[in-house]
């Protein structure tokens, strides 16, 4: 008998997702700027886990996008060896509305301050 494991990784549902553990989750400068960096891109914007390497190490970033994904402000699509991340706009705007909106619009006028750095997409040629 073979098991077979899904490679999902799981998401909350819209009614899981809770305040206290969104704000705790973005207290992080890491994961403020993978949430600004996201937040930036055109709608709707996914971008690669490799798209984030200036900002740490691998496994690091591992851990921040888990995090992420926990709390309920990113939806993780796995295509191959690929990961694919974007923002749940819709879910957290129905569960917490503005409150995206308000916490980017922060970040953006503090980006320098907080030395939120600039993630550029890097495109494969």
């Amino acid at each position: 008998m073979i098991i077979r494991m899904s490679r999902a990784p799981h998401h909350p549902t819209r009614d899981q997702i809770e305040l206290p553990l969104l704000l705790d989750c973005l207290s992080d400068p890491i994961r403020l700027a993978i949430v600004y960096s996201l937040a930036k891109q055109e709608q709707p914007a996914e971008m690669r886990c490799g798209d984030f390497n200036a900002l740490s190490g691998k496994s690091n970033l591992a851990y921040h996008f888990a995090r992420l994904r926990e709390a309920g402000l990113i939806q993780t699509r796995i295509a191959g060896t690929t990961r694919f991340m974007r923002l749940r706009r819709d879910d957290l705007e129905l569960r917490f509305p503005g409150l995206l909106d308000s916490i980017i619009a922060a970040a953006a006028r503090d980006a320098e301050r907080l030395q939120l750095p600039d993630c550029e997409i890097v495109t494969e040629g």
